[in-house]
């Protein structure tokens, strides 16, 4: 069986350039995309919302909506695009997504996400999977779960991703959603247990090599969020261990690595800052991390004019004089 491994969609973290970057590390996992609501697919600028670099494959577009004309809409678009999976996103709990009804408050609405996953299956011919929670609010009994997840699987969608939280929905942050509420990882394997037919998929929480190892021993794959988003070479660890892949790139390579692609987006007028954002927990760990860090926040905030000075940053990483310290 092949382990599925993936990161999770995450806002303001999982951007092009952060998929770039981590692909460079790991070539198994599977990425996506931040949400993107249905309806700005529909009136807004495609191509800035959508492209991406054909180095970041496999990477599945996540969307938010409510609306099966729109989410459809969307989904042959993603497909045109060339993405690999469609996921709806049935799990955010922020209020700005409640008010426009999508996220955790559809759990409460099984026929319109049924509706909604059943036009979208009807016109893109990728894999259609959904991301929710365990629960929300007060709601949290696995008989309300279990009705939810079989009307969904009576629509043709076969993998499921749990969070294995419960969403509470207008009185939490988004953030505190992402710890306050107890992780219930035994709710998520009852599932696979009672849908074993189906894709089940474990999210929240996960940080370790051996955590994935148990959680694969009772559903079919992991995804992984905060603790990549804040250390992005554990995909190393998860490249050797999991995949049994040992040709990984050093910390110092993958910076290499990236040079050509800082360049040419620089060029196109991306602000360095965008790109190298996502690299600070690059040496998470590692003696001298904070030189790293240090040195990014004195250097990428920088004018999009200014092209002297990425060459001056990246004269640095690729002579390694920036990480030297690190002893990479």
């Amino acid at each position: 069986m092949i382990k599925k491994i993936s990161v999770a969609p995450m806002m303001d973290c999982t951007d092009r350039h952060n998929r770039y970057f981590l692909r460079l590390i790991s070539k198994n996992v599977l990425l996506y995309t931040e949400m993107i609501v249905s309806e700005a697919i529909s009136r807004g600028d495609k191509k800035k919302l959508l492209s991406f670099n054909i180095n970041e494959k496999p990477v599945a577009l996540q969307i938010g909506g409510s609306s099966p004309k729109l989410l459809a809409e969307a989904s042959k678009v993603g497909e045109e695009f060339g993405y690999d999976e469609i996921n709806l996103n049935l799990g955010c709990p922020s209020k700005k997504v409640e008010k426009n009804k999508f996220g955790a408050c559809l759990m409460k609405e099984p026929s319109l996400v049924a509706d909604c996953l059943s036009k979208m299956q009807s016109v893109c011919n990728l894999p259609i999977t959904i991301k929710t929670r365990i629960g929300y609010d007060d709601v949290e009994d696995y008989e309300n779960l279990y009705k939810f997840i079989e009307t969904l699987k009576n629509t043709g969608i076969k993998t499921f991703i749990i969070h294995a939280r419960k969403a509470i929905l207008g009185k939490l942050t988004p953030k505190q959603n992402l710890n306050i509420p107890p992780l219930k990882y035994d709710v998520v394997y009852r599932l696979k247990r009672d849908f074993p037919k189906e894709e089940i998929i474990i999210n929240g929480g996960i940080t370790s090599i051996k955590q994935i190892k148990e959680h694969l021993n009772k559903v079919d794959g992991v995804m992984i969020g905060r603790s990549v988003y804040h250390s992005p070479y554990f995909l190393a660890e998860i490249e050797r261990n999991i995949f049994g892949n040992f040709n990984v790139p050093t910390r110092a390579e993958v910076m290499e690595q990236m040079i050509p692609y800082i360049k040419a987006e620089t060029k196109k007028k991306t602000r360095l800052n965008q790109i190298m954002r996502h690299t600070i927990g690059l040496f998470h760990g590692q003696k001298g991390s904070s030189y790293w860090k240090r040195y990014l926040s004195n250097n990428m905030c920088i004018r999009e004019a200014d092209l002297q000075k990425v060459n001056h940053i990246m004269d640095h990483v690729k002579n390694n004089t920036v990480i030297s310290p690190l002893g990479i």
